[in-house]
């Protein structure tokens, strides 16, 4: 084992999230901290991933575009397309 290595320590994981006929695919995530979530836009317009409370906004994304993000807050953590207010997901972080 190497040095610094803890025993049962998990490594970090990376969760993909579609962006896919205007919808969150899927629309709730539960992550342990430190994975990697990774939005990917499928729709041919923008779109957003954006959460106030845990501190991230993908930007408009275009059509085949990607945002990545490290989960390190506990909590729940919803998140919204702010170009199309309906569109919600949320994130847990244990």
């Amino acid at each position: 084992m190497a040095a610094g290595t803890a025993v049962g320590a998990a490594k970090p994981a990376t969760h993909t999230i579609a962006i896919d006929g205007a919808t969150f695919a899927p629309p709730k995530v539960t992550v342990a901290a430190g994975d990697t979530l990774v939005w990917v836009n499928k729709d041919p317009y923008p779109h957003t991933a954006t959460s106030k409370a845990a501190g991230f906004d993908s930007k408009e994304l275009g059509e085949g575009k990607s945002f990545k993000f490290v989960a390190k807050k506990k909590g729940d953590f919803p998140y919204v397309c702010t170009l199309h207010p309906t569109m919600m997901g949320t994130i847990t972080v244990k």
